[in-house]
């Protein structure tokens, strides 16, 4: 067993992170077009999270009402490459980017009230029209904000990709899992019509996402939304699952009756849980939309991520492989539910930022984007 007991303590001083109808989007932006200075790349304005029921900044991760865990069992290697995040962190300041803020993508109703989604875009300074890659931070299903994880979107960007960070419906607004794939697909609508606008190719685009966002990711890639590629980093997938990796009073957590994961596929006044592998439970799982015309997929999941069971990418990549869709799966040694830095943990190490790891990542979307 992996004790991960202070990784636990840490996420847990922490929590809070990380049928619809579309009206009218705005194109008014705010644009600056900048050239970072620094080495290190930019770092999200994040804090540590407000208590349980509050909603604040989102970061990477799940929230606690879900237990983090103090042990987890070994990782399956299974289908995966097992690789060393260890190494230099991600540097920026290469190519000048120019950013477009605060555009109004959609304006979807739920619950009889109207949201204004927005979304933040990163053009490089390169000529011709780029690859697109969409960024759907985490947040637990609870929250969704798109300044999320600047540093890695920014670096993604000076490789050449328009990278789009992206609001989404969340809990906090009644929303459930399929009123999210949606405003995706609307943000998918909505860049290939402004595609001359911000640099775009609208035929190749690209999700990606971490936690909560990494499900979205592979929920939108695996429902016919015309994506060429998906990135998840430490998903869900399988609801009635995302704790069996761990100790019996954070899998007791993870299916809890009326908790988060049960809101997103229910209602946000379910008193239900998803232990049972129920219809609804099933039509939220990724795993069960995969077909052979499915894109391509890579999964990363750490080896001591006390939030969502290391396992939830390895079932995913059990289906993708059953119906010959392309991917790659690599377990992070020894990294947890992202790096962390929500918390206010500056020690913790952050192994998802590093060459070693954003390198697979980069590599992934040059091969299937161009």
């Amino acid at each position: 067993m992996v004790n991960s007991t202070r990784a636990a303590a840490v996420v847990a001083a922490a929590l809070l992170l990380s049928a619809c109808s579309s009206g009218t989007a705005s194109t008014t932006s705010a644009t600056a077009t900048t050239t970072a200075t620094a080495k290190d790349c930019p770092t999200s304005s994040l804090t540590a999270r407000p208590p349980q029921g509050q909603q604040g900044q989102q970061g990477q991760g799940m929230p606690s009402n879900l237990g983090a865990a103090k042990t987890i069992k070994p990782a399956d290697p299974a289908n995966s490459v097992v690789i060393d995040p260890t190494g230099p962190q991600i540097q920026c300041g290469t190519t000048q980017i120019t950013s477009h803020k605060d555009i109004v993508y959609a304006t979807p109703t739920t619950a009889g009230k109207q949201v204004s989604l927005k979304m933040d875009i990163q053009t490089p300074a390169t000529g011709g029209a780029k690859p697109v890659v969409i960024y759907l931070p985490g947040g637990g299903f609870m929250s969704a904000d798109r300044n999320d994880n600047i540093g890695q979107r920014t670096y993604v960007a000076e490789q050449g990709f328009v990278v789009v960070g992206l609001q989404y419906r969340t809990e906090a607004d009644g929303a459930i899992y399929s009123d999210a794939v949606q405003d995706v697909k609307s943000a998918i609508s909505f860049l290939r019509a402004h595609a001359a606008e911000y640099g775009i190719d609208g035929a190749k685009i690209a999700v990606w996402g971490q936690s909560a966002g990494g499900y979205l990711s592979a929920m939108t890639g695996v429902s016919d939304s015309g994506v060429q590629a998906v990135v998840d980093q430490f998903g869900p997938s399988n609801m009635s699952k995302t704790g069996d990796d761990y100790d019996d009073a954070a899998k007791a957590a993870n299916v809890a009756p009326g908790n988060n994961l049960a809101k997103w596929v229910y209602g946000p006044d379910t008193t239900k849980s998803t232990a049972d592998y129920t219809p609804e439970v099933a039509a939220a799982d990724p795993s069960t939309h995969v077909t052979s015309s499915t894109p391509p997929f890579l999964l990363l999941h750490g080896t001591a991520d006390a939030l969502v069971s290391p396992s939830q990418t390895l079932l995913l990549a059990n289906a993708l492989k059953a119906k010959g869709v392309p991917f790659t799966r690599y377990l992070v040694q020894g990294a947890n539910h992202g790096d962390l830095s929500f918390t206010g943990d500056t020690s913790a190490p952050k192994y998802w930022s590093t060459v070693a790891v954003m390198g697979k990542i980069v590599d992934f979307l040059k091969q299937r984007l161009g």
